[in-house]
């Protein structure tokens, strides 16, 4: 009589393809604009939750001098100090270090008047 019919909630086939073309983009993405040992200023990416003082906290802390900030407070673009400037910015909370020409046109507060 009663039929016991049990929904299951899975997600479509589509969206599997659609995370790995995304993960994919973004490893692409990292490992193009990777910044080179021995750059002199780069754009550093800390945690997207961390603030402006504590993106500010960890930069001092791995001695890399503030260049300039963008748009988003936990992005900034420092010149690192020495030649243990970008394992020091890892090691102080940074997630990833990139060239800063690659965010250049993403991160920027002013628009382009022609």
């Amino acid at each position: 009589m009663g039929r016991n019919v049990t929904l299951s909630h899975r997600w479509p086939a589509w969206l599997n393809a659609v995370l790995l073309l995304i993960a994919s983009f973004i490893g692409v993405a990292a490992l193009s604009f990777q910044a080179r040992p021995g750059t002199e200023v780069v754009a550093v990416a800390f945690p997207v939750w961390w603030d402006s003082q504590q993106a500010f906290s960890a930069a001092a802390s791995a001695n890399a001098a503030i260049v300039r900030v963008t748009a988003v407070p936990s992005l900034l673009v420092v010149r690192p100090d020495g030649v243990e400037g970008l394992s020091r910015l890892h090691e102080a909370g940074a997630w990833f270090i990139i060239d800063p020409q690659a965010i250049a046109a993403c991160f920027t507060n002013k628009a382009a008047i022609y």
